[in-house]
């Protein structure tokens, strides 16, 4: 195989043109400041084929380059949204071209003295990059990025979640480069949104595919913040701080320095009123809590019913009421540094360092039903106080080093390292409907230490010949988990007469990973716009987990008597091999590829105890996929994506051992679980008139899984003697993961936006609908859970100036849950939300803000069927020199009422679950706003006035 490899290799590189080939470069700069313009458009057209163009965007600095141009003469132009069209011949004869830098001037004129402006679309379409104008959408003074892409069409930001166009931002970037890593929520939380030119959304290929120009379904939602011109030069931030009543406090800022091409930031914050500035990613220590509420490893994934805890930023000094919802209430700090710029020519480096530590305490309430394949049910009630204390470091990098205009490596290492203290208490009762079964009261502490170090190096070579390319990309990661669990818990069986038993018991748990991912891709151009692939992508996983189950020894005093029953040590490796090949042909406009890949996989495991097993699967999968895309008009483009992928089970999953954290409801894994193998197909039209200033976005997605894997779940008929210690006592559920086909689940998102001119303002209207169909096993029986969901609402949002702007929101949702086993217990609830957010300034520097928000929920269980208002207000006045300063009096939910409620429907069961959330509180803030602009600018401004 190796030869054959380097056979293969080596026929690659014996492919080099013979002939010719020459480019084209330079950079554009803006005529007043002088500083490069980002994101700019260059055409390069063929004098004598007008047919036969090229096109390409300006980078962070300015720069465009054409390469494996042969000789000719071209009108190339250059162009840029608020900027004149420039046209230029330029001829490419025996030697590359550089035409230096080129000065755009602004567009703008004067005809019998009035000034005629142009003003942008709120929304262009390009490619497959829809792009919002900033100028277009008014937002309160010093209000950050996040304020300003709620208000745009297609965009949501929830609890910190962005969703654009119905699918998760996974990514947002300043000026095409990363911003504390893939953190979407820092990024957003921390720019301010006066000095933002442009929003764009798009799909982002891999590097790799980006290079090759071929999906390798490994895109994701990303959003671009293009900065403007005349504020690349300066400094920008601010520092509050605020303190209220029952003990709240707020404290923080953000600084960040652009100097050209380097751009430094720093961010911090301390507060106990749940606000973060980060992505919950940084609480991956604590995204199991310290125990897993009744629910052993059963999943909750199903449609939410809705939350409280209000957007309300109550001590950030920010316009908007924001802060990132939890489960319970947050004591956090945190702080921040991210760094990028250009080393010289060829070399861009961008870093982050991310520290935070977040301490959450929770009181949660857990109403639960069901499913059993008689004619009763059970229910299960939980109430639990619980606190999780995290600890995280994260650090990122990317360097993308250019060699030269053929040879581009790209490096980019991440690190995280955590730990975490928890504790929960909990008091859970189990009945049907005539009778209490049995009664739980535990009490769990546990802690946990985890590193993730994580790195990719791309090398990507492109030929002489326009099309012809060689990648090598190399992917590696390490994972660490060890985890240490006491246990205590007081049982009462009233099956078994009122009898009680107890347990004291101490887990460790080590779990190691190892991942090993190559890939090499390469493509030839096949005619003037076609392009073949070839790619081999071989993988290599190792996995490890040891569990080991002590009880207590209450002669010795110590945790030392090892359960085998409860323990488990299992190693397994999983060996991939993917190949294949795909043609694409068409341009960036119109395109279409179709493509295939074989894939031959080896899953090996080895476990030591309870017993000595050894499992070898092997797995061998046809993986095709399908792209195309259509731009109809200048207005209209359509995408279409159809992929496949597998899922190999967990080492968790995978782990035959029994886990009674809640010895009502225990979970185990299966060794015998099979990878699961999903299609997905995704649609994605949009449609912006920028003459009218309306756009329509629609996305329809579909997903069908075959071996899916699931739950089943078993109601224990006696007692089941697990260890000389641990019983499993009649009436309770046991669960464990299995395949099942017949997975589904397809949604949909529509949004058209239009002006509401007479209240200079935009109207948002969207809708939606959702299908999940979820197999599960009850008793054996197979229990199909369908979940539907239809939504439907509007915004409006002012675009009337600093002073004035408001915005009024309407969304609901209607769900249905259908069940094949019980369908007696079909269900159907409902709820809203309705608001209003007002913020006014008057130009001396008075504020006030009020932001009121309803929410109503109906069928779900009695007590979670709630009818309750969120009033936030606050006012204040902007002071010192030139209002950089402001005193702020806030009260957040002023009426009192304020709630966390949502449902979760899965293949077993339909839970209502209700958590802490902040209440009333006043706060005094001060804030100061620090803005400092343009001084490259002003220098360059104050020469030309010392040469006249």
């Amino acid at each position: 195989m190796k030869a054959g490899f380097l056979f293969f290799t080596s026929v690659l590189f014996c492919f080099v043109a013979n002939a010719q080939n020459f480019s084209i470069s330079g950079k554009i700069l803006d005529a007043e400041t002088n500083l490069a313009i980002q994101g700019g458009t260059i055409i390069l057209k063929s004098k004598a084929d007008t047919n036969r163009s090229f096109s390409t965007y300006s980078d962070t600095a300015g720069k465009y380059h054409f390469d494996q141009l042969s000789v000719d003469s071209f009108f190339i132009s250059f162009s840029s949204v608020g900027y004149e069209t420039l046209t230029r011949s330029v001829r490419v004869d025996s030697a590359d071209v550089d035409l230096g830098p080129v000065s755009i001037p602004r567009s703008s004129k004067e005809l019998s003295g009035v000034t005629v402006t142009a003003s942008a679309a709120p929304a262009t379409q390009k490619g497959d990059t829809v792009q919002f104008s900033a100028n277009q959408f008014k937002v309160a003074r010093d209000a950050d990025a996040e304020a300003l892409i709620r208000k745009m069409p297609g965009i949501t930001v929830e609890n910190g979640t962005v969703t654009a166009q119905g699918e998760q931002v996974r990514r947002v970037t300043i000026d095409g480069r990363e911003f504390f890593g893939d953190d979407a929520t820092a990024a957003m939380r921390n720019l301010p949104a006066e000095i933002i030119d442009k929003i764009q959304v798009f799909d982002r290929l891999s590097d790799q595919a980006q290079f090759t120009g071929v999906d390798d379904g490994n895109a994701q939602r990303e959003i671009n913040i293009v900065t403007k011109a005349s504020m690349r030069n300066g400094q920008f931030g601010r520092i509050y701080a605020g303190y209220g009543t029952d003990s709240r406090y707020s404290a923080g800022g953000n600084m960040t320095f652009f100097n050209g091409t380097r751009r430094i930031s720093v961010v911090g914050q301390a507060n106990n009123i749940n606000q973060q500035n980060f992505a919950s990613q940084d609480l991956l220590g604590a995204t199991s809590s310290a125990r897993q509420g009744g629910g052993g490893n059963a999943r909750s994934g199903g449609q939410r019913g809705g939350g409280g805890g209000g957007n309300f930023r109550g001590g950030g000094g920010n316009n908007n009421f924001l802060v990132g919802q939890q489960n319970g209430i947050s004591k956090t700090n945190a702080i921040g540094l991210n760094f990028s710029d250009l080393w010289g020519k060829k070399v861009e480096v961008t870093g982050s360092y991310f520290f935070n530590n977040n301490d959450n305490t929770n009181n949660q309430l857990i109403n639960r039903e069901l499913f059993i394949k008689n004619d009763s049910s059970n229910f299960y009630d939980e109430q639990s106080l619980s606190n999780n204390n995290n600890y995280n470091h994260r650090f990122n990098m990317r360097m993308e080093y250019k060699i030269d205009s053929s040879n581009t490596i790209i490096f980019t290492p991440r690190i995280r390292l955590q730990k975490r203290e928890a504790f929960a208490n909990s008091l859970a009762d189990l009945r049907d409907d005539a009778k209490l079964l049995s009664q739980i009261k535990s009490n769990e502490n546990s802690s946990s230490k985890a590193y993730n170090l994580e790195g990719e190096l791309l090398w990507r070579h492109a030929f002489p010949k326009r099309g012809r390319t060689i990648s090598f990309n190399v992917e590696s990661e390490f994972d660490k988990d060890d985890r240490a669990t006491y246990l205590e818990s007081v049982n009462r069986y009233f099956l078994n007469g009122g009898e009680t038993d107890s347990l004291l018991q101490f887990t460790d748990e080590k779990s190691n990973g190892y991942q090993l991912e190559g890939n090499i891709a390469y493509t030839e151009p096949i005619g003037t716009k076609g392009q073949l692939q070839f790619n081999y992508r071989p993988s290599f996983e190792d996995n490890s987990a040891d569990q080991r189950t002590f009880q207590y020894d209450s002669d010795a005093g110590k945790y030392s008597i090892f359960d085998d029953a409860l323990s488990n040590k299992l190693d397994n490796t999983y060996t991939r091999h993917n190949t294949g090949a795909s043609y694409r042909i068409g341009d960036r406009d119109n395109s279409f590829s179709i493509g295939a890949d074989y894939q031959y996989g080896i899953l090996k495991g080895e476990q030591v105890f309870p017993q000595v097993t050894s499992v070898k699967r092997t797995f061998s999968n046809v993986l095709p996929n399908i792209r195309f895309q259509q731009k109809f008009s200048p207005k209209s483009n359509l995408r279409i994506f159809y992929r496949t992928r597998t899922n190999v089970p967990s080492v968790r999953q995978l782990q035959n051992v029994v886990n009674i954290r809640n010895i009502l409801f225990p979970s185990t894994g299966n060794p015998n679980l099979n990878q699961d193998y999903t299609h997905n197909l995704i649609t994605r039209y949009s449609y912006t008139n920028t003459a009218k200033k309306t756009s329509f976005f629609a996305n329809i997605y579909l997903q069908n899984t075959q071996d899916y894997i699931t739950n089943a779940s078993y109601l224990l008929a006696s007692d089941s003697v697990l260890s000389e210690n641990v019983t499993l006592r009649k009436g309770a559920r046991l669960t464990k993961p299995v395949n099942l086909d017949g997975y589904w689940n397809g949604r949909s998102f529509f949004t058209f936006s239009f002006p509401l001119s007479f209240i200079k303002s935009s109207l948002n209207l969207n809708a939606g609908a959702s299908y999940a169909r979820t197999p599960g096993l009850i008793e054996n029986l197979t229990n199909i859970s369908n979940n539907y969901n239809y939504n439907a609402g509007a915004v409006i949002a002012s675009n009337i100036s600093e002073y004035v702007d408001f915005t009024i929101s309407y969304s609901a949702n209607f769900n249905r849950v259908k069940n094949s086993i019980r369908p007696e217990l079909n269900d159907n609830y409902f709820n809203h939300s309705a608001g209003v957010q007002l913020n006014l300034l008057s130009k001396n520097g008075w504020l006030f803000q009020n932001d009121l928000n309803n929410q109503l929920f109906r069928g779900l269980s009695e007590e979670f069927n709630q009818d309750y208002w969120l009033w936030n207000m606050s006012a204040g006045k902007k002071i010192l020199k030139d209002q950089r300063g402001e005193l702020r009096v806030s009260v957040f939910d002023l009426l009192k009422q304020n709630q966390a409620i949502r449902r979760n429907v899965t293949e077993n069961y339909i839970e209502d679950v209700q958590n802490d959330v902040l209440q009333q509180y006043f706060m005094l803030t001060f804030t100061y706003n620090l803005r400092n602009f343009g001084t490259a600018a002003s220098r360059a401004a104050n020469r030309k006035l010392n040469r006249k």
